[in-house]
């Protein structure tokens, strides 16, 4: 009987995943998921059978609280170059490859055929009740992250080819797939890590007056990535960035965060009138990634202009082109997404406001910590205990405490007052958590 060696390469990754799945709470976020999705996938992996999508590991660097800049995960992508490198030339690597690739990029296709038909469905009912809604938000969140995990690994699958010098492998810049979403290869499951977008098929941005919105009056500046949704998803769909704010009774601005100046309501309202029917032109012709792409632009125009594209789309029965145009918003870097919902609440949207601040508190701690920052820091102080108060109530005890160390003076007792808003056995779960953190004293 042959018994086959693993090289020393994969093994040498695989000691690296157990010094992270060390740091991982058993059971908790992605790891969780995974572990209920394909148990013996990830157990193949772990082996050293398979070699773990890096997507995955970005997410059991999240579940870990591990910067994706950091050291553990700087060395484990060298790890991870080395054992993909040495798997891959194994006889009959490249064709495993190929395979993988196509089953990934079949993946990739479902998932956006998916999204298409929940976006559909919000357009054919904009006004959903309660349960409804959450149940598309629900479904509509899980096949972004389908999408954008299968998309990661047709790329990653697509350099390791080229590494082997494989003929049919893409050439480097030629797009492998147009947008990003999660897949079934080795852990036969979904689920989404951090990116901060793959690029879909480069598009010309759009031209004419009707394009209003769009910055420098839409003249063409050659091929334009068509932005990517994020998932939001058990422990935060960004990479974390490390920030630390200082606990100062009145913080100073955070870095990152986003200006709103005064916009003229009737420059917002010609624009939002000229984005809508632009959207209704695009459309009507079928061009559904132009379209959404037109949505994701307004979110990089000025924050203030938001709330006159909302009444605009609802005016014109898109709605829920609108409850997309939230969802993207969540994802937004920290400071930005303050920003969007400090204009949204300034405007009387409250709810609007309120459902971005939910759909944003699965994102990453440090950057949690960087939003709250900015919205006080810009007077929000209603919005920041919305936010806090949506964390303690769907995030774990132990998250809470993570986030407070981020800024122990400011942020200790705000979340005890959120979490004392949701109820007195949440707020003793939180002491006891800042206890055990050593952050009940603060």
């Amino acid at each position: 009987m042959t018994v086959y060696q693993h090289p020393v390469e994969v093994a040498t990754f695989t000691g690296w995943l157990a010094e992270l799945m060390g740091r991982v709470p058993s059971g908790a976020g992605w790891h969780g998921v995974f572990a209920e999705r394909d148990p013996e996938g990830l157990r193949a992996c772990f082996a050293g059978a398979e070699i773990l999508p890096w997507d995955v590991v970005e997410s059991l660097l999240q579940d870990a609280g591990e910067p994706a800049d950091g050291p553990l995960a700087l060395r484990g992508r060298a790890l991870y170059a080395a054992a993909t490198d040495a798997h891959d030339r194994r006889p009959g690597g490249a064709a495993a490859l190929t395979e993988r690739r196509e089953l990934m990029e079949r993946e990739r296709r479902y998932a956006e055929s998916r999204a298409r038909e929940l976006g559909d469905r919000f357009r054919a009912n904009p006004a959903p009740g309660p349960e409804e809604a959450a149940r598309l938000e629900h479904d509509l969140a899980w096949t972004r992250d389908d999408h954008a995990r299968a998309a990661a690994r047709v790329a990653d699958l697509t350099a390791r080819l080229r590494r082997l010098g494989e003929p049919g492998a893409p050439a480097p810049g030629a797009p492998a797939s147009g947008a990003g979403a999660p897949g079934r290869d080795a852990l036969g499951g979904a689920g989404a890590s951090h990116r901060e977008g793959l690029p879909a098929k480069a598009r010309r941005r759009p031209r004419g007056a009707r394009y209003a919105w769009l910055e420098g009056e839409a003249e063409d500046q050659g091929p334009v990535a068509t932005p990517v949704p994020e998932a939001v998803l058990p422990t935060g769909s960004a990479a974390p960035r490390g920030a630390r704010f200082g606990g100062a009774a009145a913080p100073e601005r955070p870095a990152g965060a986003v200006l709103t100046p005064e916009v003229d309501p009737a420059e917002a309202a010609r624009a939002a009138a000229n984005a809508v029917y632009a959207l209704q032109r695009l459309r009507a012709q079928g061009r559904s990634g132009e379209a959404h792409a037109l949505l994701c632009e307004a979110l990089n125009g000025p924050p203030a202009r938001l709330p006159a594209l909302a009444g605009e789309l609802h005016r014109a029965g898109l709605g829920a082109d609108w409850t997309v145009l939230l969802w993207e918003a969540a994802s937004l870097p920290p400071g930005r997404l303050a920003a969007v919902a400090g204009v949204l609440a300034d405007a009387g949207r409250t709810s609007d406001c309120e459902q971005l601040l939910r759909q944003g508190v699965a994102r990453p701690v440090e950057e949690l910590a960087g939003a709250c920052a900015a919205l006080r820091a810009e007077g929000h102080h209603g919005e920041a205990h919305a936010l806090l108060t949506a964390f303690v109530r769907v995030r774990t005890p132990e998250d809470a405490a993570r986030l407070a160390g981020e800024d122990p003076r400011g942020l200790v007792p705000r979340l005890l007052e959120a979490a004392r808003a949701v109820s007195a056995a949440r707020e003793r779960d939180l002491v006891h958590a800042l206890r055990v953190a050593g952050l009940a004293g603060i």
